[in-house]
């Protein structure tokens, strides 16, 4: 009996190990994280931008070559797209781990190569750009949820920053805007490209990107922060001052400002608490933005970096949701996958540590940002009056009151709208308008 008992539980080599879900909708998420009325689909796209600068294969040491080296740069596209009502199919997605080894099985609601939507297009455009290292799975569960209420959603693979081939970290600081313009480029064209299976459903010249962390540091460059002389000359940047490809007030900096990018959202957004962004700089921002960020955050900073972006981008109309007592991971990652909850010696860490946090569970805090996020696209981008009322609430959760009677609100009711009594707990929602100070 116990040999029998042995077999039954050999798993067969390539069989996936755990049912790692990125579509959680827990009992007490906010209203608007539900998904939406639309099937998903998801397909991989890849695309090459020309002739971009190779900074990985600039020496700092030595002088900087005349021509400068350059290659066409290999980006991997993840894309959502609203699908056909009759799609079928598996809703599984092969992802790697953080450790750059361990294939996963994630498993959401999207249906793999499913058949796109031929009513109802074309659709606002979402750019995701992830974390230094990260890939273009890490924040699926926005992206395909983004994807049911009607948008076009494409995540990037970053060349040199991905959990397979991470590399020198200039061609993360060089490449993040210019890769997210670049992939606005081409989904734009392949929404009139007759032959692709984007054809008339991206709505290119009303777009939003959103990073988390180094894409984060993108998505403030890409909404007019350019970086500072600071960053510039940091000695642990890029060589060679090339870096000023972002710098604020360059002509190529200027000429990659996009006014197709209606608004952008900025989780735990790098550089400001090392000065890669200063007041002037930050003053060009003019599209509105979402910041979002843990209170506790040690790798971007809090005060002294999201926190700061958030209070001198003086003329944006700009929102600050803040995870109370949250780490760097507030929000953005989907819950770690559980093939990562063992310490790796090559890692030095578990990779759980990559995704989780300390305090918040990981799908409580993704579906606030659905939810969140849900209502700020929904406002800047999709023009949904109806969206305000979830913008405009008390800042602190923890103030408010829930005072509902048979016939709804009463006039003492504060709480957040669309949270569910007593849910509203440990967030802030600060929101400015342009030329407001905290």
């Amino acid at each position: 009996m116990i040999r029998i008992l042995s077999a039954l539980f050999v798993i067969p080599f390539g069989m996936a190990l755990a049912d790692n879900r990125i579509d959680t909708i827990r009992p007490d998420a906010p209203e608007l994280a539900a998904y939406g009325s639309y099937k998903v689909g998801v397909r991989p796209v890849h695309v090459f931008n020309p002739d971009q600068i190779d900074i990985v294969n600039i020496d700092p040491e030595a002088e900087l070559p005349d021509p400068l080296p350059t290659y066409d740069r290999p980006l991997t596209l993840e894309v959502w797209y609203p699908a056909s009502h009759y799609a079928t199919g598996s809703q599984t997605l092969k992802a790697f781990m953080r450790d750059g080894r361990t294939e996963l099985d994630l498993q959401g609601q999207a249906i793999v190569w499913a058949a796109a939507e031929t009513n109802g297009g074309p659709f606002p455009l979402v750019i995701i750009s992830h974390g230094f290292p990260g890939n273009r799975f890490l924040l699926s569960h926005l992206a395909e949820n983004l994807a049911s209420k009607g948008y076009v959603v494409a995540s990037i693979d970053h060349t040199d920053s991905t959990y397979r081939d991470l590399n020198a970290f200039g061609s993360t600081l060089v490449n993040r805007p210019l890769d997210q313009i670049f992939v606005l480029n081409q989904m734009a064209a392949m929404s009139v490209d007759e032959s692709h299976f984007l054809h008339n459903m991206v709505d290119a010249s009303n777009s939003a990107v959103i990073g988390y962390s180094m894409g984060a540091y993108g998505a403030v460059i890409t909404s007019g922060g350019g970086v500072s002389q600071t960053a510039v000359d940091a000695p642990f940047g890029v060589p060679h001052g090339l870096l000023s490809v972002n710098q604020s007030g360059s002509t190529t900096h200027n000429e990659l400002i996009d006014p197709r990018i209606k608004t952008s959202v900025a989780f735990a957004p790098w550089g400001m608490q090392l000065g890669f962004f200063d007041i002037d700089g930050l003053a060009n921002i003019t599209i509105p933005m979402l910041f979002v960020a843990g209170s506790e955050d040690d790798v971007s900073g809090y005060k002294t970096g999201t926190r700061a972006l958030w209070e001198n981008a003086v003329n944006s109309d700009r929102a600050l949701l803040t995870f109370d007592n949250a780490n760097h991971n507030a929000g953005a990652p989907y819950p770690s996958p559980e093939e990562g909850y063992e310490f790796d010696p090559l890692l030095g860490f578990a990779a759980f540590e990559h995704y989780a946090d300390a305090v918040w569970d990981t799908a409580r805090m993704n579906n606030i940002s659905q939810h969140h996020i849900t209502a700020w696209l929904g406002k800047y981008l999709k023009g949904e009056s109806d969206k305000d009322q979830y913008l405009d609430l008390i800042p602190n959760s923890n103030d408010g009151v829930y005072a509902v009677d048979d016939d709804g609100p009463t006039s003492d009711h504060t709480y957040w709208a669309g949270y569910p009594n007593r849910t509203a707990k440990g967030l802030r929602f600060e929101w400015l308008k342009a030329g407001d100070s905290p």
